[in-house]
């Protein structure tokens, strides 16, 4: 635990502006290339392997959605891809070596919470290529990674988050909202973050006082892992508790705690997803959703394995912005005609100054 703490420190000074700059540009798709052997294009003896956080693949939002920008290159490829499911974070550093074992050349590590047993494979095996999804790996302050053989998926969540605020604050009218996350990595607090500005920013342009409960800015609401239990019901009772009309669980599957929570209470709470448009992931809660913020990782994750597996693997990071569409917030969907009939103009026309730097958004990407 306190390599992590130590690597979150780390990330924490990524705001120097040399770095966003060097890193601020989306990957773009790989270029077409010739098949190199009868494996639909794949480079001879490619293997590519994805290790999940706790999670675990099936949880409708951050892991599965590696899982499926995986399966989507590898299909491209025609390869048949290994993966391993994490139980705890015990897993992570065992559940690497055994696809190393099994001769992988492509490792996608899901998550922050496995980014030093990553670098630590990494820096010991040279000739293997890894994607960490969700940390900046041993990254220097020139932009540079310590490991050329990592490639960073990173997402500035903290831009979408934002409009996820406002909305929620536009939709309060107990001028209460809350979040709460599994664990207190910059890649949880960072859609927290986004979040709270949101809220402050509906405040200052309207006049409002709506109260974000849950996060303060520096701590606040975790459950201490990613698993919908007891845990995340607690935490989210806590919340719900305090008068809150809106709630946004970060940390995979958490949020069905929290859906439970929002039923059981009998009152009309809206729920926010993160990661994937969790109205199209999971039905059993889209009647409480009043929007996702969306990190497009299947994407991020397809094309930098098909890349690896047609021989131009790049340690380049990704960064996914509102600019390059590597986030963004998903549609209402049943809420439409709930919120203000305002609300999609003004949320436009925050999504340019956000793009344009006159809506500055801090994160610990962006300063």
């Amino acid at each position: 635990m306190s390599t992590i703490t130590t690597r979150k420190r780390v990330l924490g000074s990524l705001v120097a502006a040399s770095l966003f700059v060097a890193l601020a540009g989306c990957a773009s798709a790989p270029d077409e290339t010739e098949p190199t052997d009868d494996a639909g294009g794949a480079v001879e003896g490619f293997l590519p392997c994805m290790v999940s956080d706790e999670g675990g693949f099936d949880d409708k939002s951050f892991n599965q959605l590696g899982f499926e920008g995986l399966e989507a290159a590898a299909a491209t490829l025609d390869v048949e891809p290994i993966t391993v499911q994490s139980s705890s974070e015990s897993d992570y550093a065992p559940n690497i070596t055994s696809l190393l074992d099994q001769g992988c050349t492509l490792i996608v590590s899901v998550g922050f919470a496995l980014a030093a047993a990553t670098s630590e494979a990494a820096l010991a095996n040279p000739e293997v290529e890894f994607v960490s999804i969700d940390d900046v790996v041993d990254t220097d302050f020139d932009g540079e990674t310590d490991a050329p053989n990592i490639k960073p998926i990173v997402f500035d969540t903290a831009q979408a988050a934002f409009l996820a605020g406002y909305a929620s604050a536009s939709f309060s009218t107990a001028k209460k909202v809350g979040t709460f996350g599994g664990q207190n990595f910059p890649t949880v607090s960072i859609f927290m973050d986004g979040f709270k500005q949101g809220v402050e920013y509906w405040n200052s342009e309207k006049g409002d006082t709506v109260e974000v409960i849950g996060w303060d800015g520096t701590d606040g609401v975790f459950t201490g892992g990613f698993a919908a239990n007891q845990d995340a019901i607690n935490a989210a009772q806590g919340i719900v508790d305090q008068g809150v009309d809106v709630l946004l669980p970060v940390g995979g599957p958490i949020y069905q705690s929290a859906a439970s929570v929002i039923r059981d209470s009998g009152r009309d709470i809206a729920l926010i997803g993160v990661d994937a448009d969790v109205f199209e992931t999971d039905p059993s809660v889209a009647d409480l959703l009043l929007t996702s913020i969306r990190k497009l990782i299947d994407v991020g994750v397809e094309e930098a394995v098909t890349a690896a597996g047609q021989g131009e693997f790049d340690a380049t990071p990704f960064v996914g912005t509102l600019e390059n569409e590597g986030v963004g917030l998903a549609p209402f969907h049943d809420f439409e005609d709930l919120v203000s009939p305002d609300l999609q103009g003004e949320l436009d026309t925050i999504q340019a100054g956000i793009i344009d730097g006159s809506i500055p958004v801090t994160s610990y990407l962006a300063g």
